[in-house]
Parts: structure tokens; sequence; C-alpha cells
């Protein structure tokens, strides 16, 4: 499902979330105070502008209201990063995620209304927005171009049910090679084990079939 994302400031992490998302066919509008990374994107992103994000009037005039969740990577700047989350919070936007440089400065970002903060130290950008298109998918890890192996979300559509009758390897063609549940793993899960909403089904398989998986509500 194709869904509308906001990034304001271009740099390497923000950069990493506007290529990682476009590339998986969302639109994305990207945002920066400096004209000269604003350039660098404006072919990746679906729309790139300059606009100073702590003014209200100009995120207004871009739409900002109208994007599904922006995410907030605004390098070292702490007080225009909580300017910005206030101004986005009191638009309106659903769902803000923002960079954060130091756990205090994530505690504060929390406290203005931030929906979801990461620290760039441990959340690479590619990892964020590969969380923010999926949020059933727990973790992942690419083994190749098209292929990951990632833990996900079991939906209330599948609680109750064995991996006989779910039968996931025919239907998707992919793999259960773990089961995660209330804090133990079932490595190599018989077909007969029974899942519940909120286990982790690990699998292995091709990064559109996972895809499909996933992308339940």
């Amino acid at each position: 499902m194709k869904k509308q994302y906001a990034v304001i400031g271009l740099g390497r992490f923000g950069s990493s979330i506007v290529n990682t998302l476009v590339e998986a066919g969302h639109e994305v509008l990207a945002i920066d105070s400096k004209e000269k990374r604003v350039n660098e994107l404006e072919d990746a992103a679906t729309h790139a502008v300059i606009a100073d994000a702590t003014d209200e009037e100009a995120l207004k005039a871009i739409g900002i209201r109208n994007i599904d969740t922006v995410i907030v990577a605004i390098g070292n700047d702490i007080q225009a990063s909580i300017l910005t989350v206030l101004v986005l919070k009191e638009l309106g936007v659903n769902k803000v995620v923002v960079k954060a440089l130091n756990k205090r400065h994530g505690q504060v970002l929390e406290k203005v209304g931030a929906d979801w903060v990461v620290f760039p130290e441990w959340d690479m950008g590619e990892r964020v927005a590969h969380q923010l298109m999926l949020p059933n998918v727990l973790n992942f890890i690419e083994l190749a171009k098209d292929y990951n192996i990632e833990e996900i979300k079991v939906p209330p559509n599948m609680s109750g049910k064995s991996l006989k009758e779910l039968d996931i390897r025919a239907k998707l063609n992919l793999n259960v090679i773990a089961i995660k549940s209330k804090g133990r793993i079932n490595i190599s899960p018989s077909p007969d084990e029974v899942v519940q909403e909120g286990d982790g089904l690990v699998m292995i398989g091709e990064k559109i079939n996972l895809h499909r998986f996933a992308d339940f509500e």
C-alpha cells in the first residue's frame, strides 16, 4: 500500500530514509533549509523543497498536514528539532518520527509529542524506513538484494492456527525457521505448532513475499 511521507533534514540519515522509502514505491516529500541538500535529492524524492521546518506558515504552504508520517532528521540543532516537532503536532500531523542526538534529547522530544524517537547510533536509516513501512516487522537481516530474514508479528487473523493450517510456504514461498513467544524461541518448529497473536515468526524468503505477509493491519 503506497503511503505519503515527509523527511525533514537531508543529511546522511535523512537521505537514507528518503531513498529507501522511494525505492519501495512510496511518495516522499524531502525538506531541508539548505538548497544544496535539496538539489542533491530532487531527482530521488517525489518532491524536494527548501523550507525552514520551524516556520509554521512554511510547513502549511507545502501541505505538511496532508502527509501520513513525518520524519524529522535534523542534524545537530537540538532546538530546531524540538521546535519542528511542536509545530508538526500543532498542525495535526498524525505520526512524527524524530532523530535524537542523545538520551536527554530523546526524553524532551517525547514530552513535546514525538510518536517515535530514534537514535542513529543504533537505528540505521534503512532500518527505520523499513519499520515505518511495515510496522508488524519486529526485526530483519538483509541476506542479499532480494532476500531477507525477518521476524514478523503474527496478526490477529492468524492467531490460534497451526503452521500447517497457515501453509505459509505454499502460499507465499516463505520458510518459518523459528517462533518467538513470551521471551522463548522455538527453532525449527513442527507443522503442528500453533501461533498466537503477537508471537514473532522468523522467516526467510524474498523481500516481496515477506512484505506481503507483513502488510497486515
